[in-house]
C-alpha cells in the first residue's frame, strides 16, 4: 500500500482577494509542502505581497479559505517592521540571551556577523536608518526555529556579499520558504519552484528563475501555435455566419453559440511594456579621462592617484561596500565634485544623464501625461522615421489608460522609476549613469530595461547590488573598496566576493574600456605603482576590517567578563546547592573556552591590523 503523502504546511483553497474595484487574486488554489522553496514573481501591484499575507494569515480572503498545518511555526518578514524603538539592537534580536549562549552557536554568529556586523549592537532601534532596521528584523527572524519562512523582499538594503550569504543560509536551513524578491540571481540560487502572479491567477513552474523563463517561453510558444489554429477556426466560423441564413433555425443558432464561445476565450491584449531606442546625440572618441586624481575628506583618502579612462560603448559595473566611495567617484568623474589634485577631462560631445535614487524634484500633483508633455511633446526614435507623441511614448513605457491621467504622487515605486527613466531619455543623452536603477522595479520591467540597454548605443556606468542586473548589463566590472584605489575584476562578482572574504589586495589599474574600434583595452598598472613586491602589504580595506574585528571581539570580551562576574556571584549564593553548583560550573567552563577562542582571534586580528 502506497504511503500517504505528507500534508501541506499551508493551503489556499479557491481564494479570492481584492481591494476596491480591483481583483488581485481570483479563486486561487495552491499549497506549500515541507522542504519547498518557492519564489514569487510578478509585476508591481499584481498581488505578490497580498498572496504572502494570506499565506501567513496576516490578511483574510474575501472568498475561499486558508488552512495551516496544526502547530505550524511560521516566520514572516513584511515590508515594514514592528521593532520597539526603545530596545537596543542586541535586545531586539537576541532578547535577554547572554553573549556566551548565542556566540557558541555557529548559525547565530554567522547571522550576527553578516547582517549586523556594521551596526552597533548597543544602538537603540529608534536611531537606526531604514536599511539597518530592515537588517535587524531579518536577523531576528533568521535566529528563530520555524517550519515555514515567509519573506517579502528580504534582499532590500543588502549588498552583494550579504545577498550571497543569505542565499547559502536559507538553502542550508530546514523547513520551507516562500520569498518575494526582484533579485533574480537570488531566486535562481535558492528556489525549487516559481509562482507567477498575474491577472488574478498564480501559475506554478518548477525550478528557479532560469527554469521559469525557459518554461514560460516554451509555454508561450505552444499557446501561440494553439492560438493560430483557434484564430483560423474563428475566422471560418464568422465567415460562415456572414454567408449563412438568419438565425432562425437550430443550425445557425448552434454556429452562433460556437462563435460566441470562441470570442469569450479570446485572450486579453498582451501587455506591451517595451522601451524604445530613443535617438542619441553623436558621441566622439573621448568620453572621460581622469589623470592621477586624488580626493580627501579630512584624514580619509577617497581617491589616491587614480587614473581612469572611459571610452565610447563602454559598459562598466562598479562594485564596493557601502560608504567605500562609489558615488564620490562618479561625482568626480562627471564634474560634480572637484578633486584635490589631478585632472578630469570630459569629451566635448558628452551628454550625460543620471538616474538617481529619488524622484523628489518632480511635482507630484501633475498627471503623468502632463508632466511628459511639458518636457517634450514628440521625440524621434533611433533607426526609425517619424516621431512619437508624448502619449505614444508613455504607452511604450507601460503607461496606458487611466495611468496617463494619474497624479505622479499616486504612482507606485516601480512606475515612478519607469517615468524617471523616460524623462532622462527624452533629453537624448549618450552617457547613462545608473545609481541603483533596480530599486522598486519588478522583474518584468527589469527585463525590459536590460533589453533596452542591450541595443542602446551610448556609454553605461551602473552601480547596483543586484548581481543579475550587473552581470547582464556590464561588460567589465571594477571595484572601489574604500582604500582609494580602483581595481579591475576580470572574474567579476565572484572575484569581488573572494577578495572580500580573503582580504586579497588587488591591483590599482587604469580603467580602460572598449576602444573606438570596439576592442577591449587591457588594464594597465597606474603610473607610480611599484612592481609586485615579494610580500605585498595588506591593503587598507583589509586593515580596516581587521580593526573592526578587534573592536567587535573587545566588546564580546567585555560582555564575557560581566557574565563571568555574575556566575561567580551565583556560585557564592548557591554554595550549599550541589546540583545548581554543577550547572554553574558547566556554564563557567563553556564561558572560559569561549574567552580563550576570542583571545586567540583577537591576537590574529591584531597582527593583521598592524601588518
Amino acid at each position: 500500500m502506497a504511503a500517504t503523502p505528507a500534508p501541506n504546511l499551508v493551503n489556499l483553497e479557491a481564494v479570492s482577494k481584492g481591494f476596491g474595484t480591483r481583483l488581485l487574486l481570483d479563486k486561487v488554489s495552491l499549497g506549500v509542502g515541507r522542504g519547498d522553496r518557492v519564489g514569487v514573481v510578478g509585476r508591481n501591484g499584481d498581488g505578490k505581497s497580498t498572496l504572502l499575507q494570506l499565506l501567513a494569515r496576516r490578511e483574510e480572503p474575501d472568498d475561499g479559505r486558508v488552512t495551516q498545518n496544526r502547530d505550524l511555526r511560521l516566520g514572516y518578514l513584511g515590508q515594514s517592521d514592528d521593532l520597539d524603538p526603545n530596545l537596543t539592537v542586541s535586545q531586539a534580536v537576541l532578547g535577554d540571551a547572554e553573549t556566551y549562549t548565542w556566540a557558541a552557536d555557529p548559525r547565530a554568529r554567522s547571522v550576527m556577523e553578516h547582517l549586523l556586523g556594521e551596526i552597533d549592537h548597543e544602538a537603540l532601534i529608534g536611531t537606526l536608518s531604514g536599511g539597518e532596521r530592515r537588517r535587524t528584523s531579518l536577523a531576528r527572524l533568521l535566529l528563530t526555529d520555524v517550519d515555514l519562512l515567509v519573506l517579502d523582499e528580504p534582499t532590500n538594503h543588502l549588498d552583494i556579499e550579504a545577498v550571497n550569504w543569505l542565499a547559502a543560509h536559507v538553502v542550508d536551513r530546514a523547513g520551507a520558504l516562500i520569498v518575494v524578491t526582484h533579485d533574480r540571481w537570488f531566486l535562481d540560487a535558492v528556489c525549487t519552484q516559481t509562482w507567477e502572479v498575474q491577472g488574478g491567477r498564480v501559475s506554478s513552474y518548477d525550478g528557479g528563475y532560469a527554469a521559469y523563463v525557459l518554461a514560460k517561453a516554451e509555454r508561450s510558444r505552444s499557446e501561440q501555435v494553439s492560438e493560430a489554429k483557434r484564430q483560423n477556426l474563428l475566422k471560418k466560423e464568422l465567415a460562415w455566419l456572414r454567408r449563412g441564413a438568419p438565425a432562425r433555425t437550430s443550425k445557425p443558432k448552434f454556429r452562433i453559440d460556437a462563435a460566441n464561445a470562441l470570442i469569450e476565450n479570446e485572450p486579453a491584449p498582451r501587455d506591451k511594456l517595451a522601451l524604445s531606442k530613443l535617438a542619441t546625440s553623436r558621441l566622439g572618441k573621448d568620453v572621460y579621462d581622469a589623470e592621477n586624481v586624488t580626493l580627501k575628506f579630512g584624514d580619509r583618502v577617497m581617491l589616491d592617484h587614480v587614473t581612469f579612462r572611459l571610452g565610447p560603448a563602454d559598459r562598466i559595473g562598479l562594485l564596493g561596500p557601502n560608504g567605500a566611495g562609489k558615488t564620490t567617484f562618479l561625482k568626480v568623474l562627471t564634474g560634480q565634485l572637484a578633486p584635490d589634485s589631478g585632472l578630469v577631462k570630459q569629451g566635448k560631445t558628452v551628454r550625460i544623464a543620471n538616474l538617481s535614487q529619488t524622484l523628489d524634484e518632480v511635482d507630484g500633483m501633475k498627471t503623468v501625461l502632463a508632466h511628459i508633455t511639458d518636457i517634450k511633446r514628440t521625440a524621434a526614435l533611433a533607426g526609425h522615421s517619424g516621431e512619437l507623441t508624448s502619449s505614444q511614448l508613455l504607452e511604450r513605457f507601460g503607461f496606458t489608460g487611466d495611468k496617463l491621467t494619474t497624479r505622479i504622487s499616486d504612482l507606485s515605486g516601480g512606475e515612478r522609476r519607469r517615468l524617471q527613466l523616460l524623462r532622462i531619455l527624452l533629453d537624448e543623452p549618450n552617457v547613462l549613469i545608473l545609481d541603483e536603477p533596480t530599486n522598486d522595479l519588478d522583474v518584468e520591467t527589469l527585463t525590459v530595461l536590460e533589453d533596452f540597454l542591450d541595443s542602446w548605443p551610448g556609454v553605461v556606468v551602473v552601480v547596483t547590488h543586484d548581481r543579475y542586473f550587473l552581470e547582464r548589463v556590464s561588460d567589465m566590472v571594477y571595484a572601489i573598496m574604500g582604500d582609494g584605489n580602483v581595481r579591475h575584476l576580470p572574474r567579476g562578482v565572484e572575484q569581488y566576493l573572494d577578495e572580500l572574504e580573503t582580504g586579497t589586495p588587488g591591483r590599482r589599474v587604469v580603467v580602460s574600456g572598449v576602444s573606438a574600434s570596439g576592442s577591449v583595452a587591457a588594464p594597465e598598472v597606474s603610473a607610480g605603482t611599484p612592481s609586485a613586491p615579494a610580500a605585498a602589504p595588506i591593503d587598507a580595506a583589509a586593515a580596516r576590517a581587521a580593526k573592526k574585528e578587534l573592536n567587535r571581539i573587545e566588546r564580546q570580551l567585555s560582555k564575557l567578563a560581566d557574565t563571568e562576574k555574575k556566575l561567580h556571584d551565583q556560585l557564592a549564593a548557591h554554595a550549599s546547592d550541589y546540583g545548581r553548583l554543577a550547572e554553574l560550573d558547566t556554564e563557567l567552563r563553556k564561558l572560559n573556552e569561549e574567552r580563550e577562542e576570542l583571545e586567540s582571534a583577537w591576537l590574529e586580528a591584531a597582527e593583521r591590523a598592524e601588518s
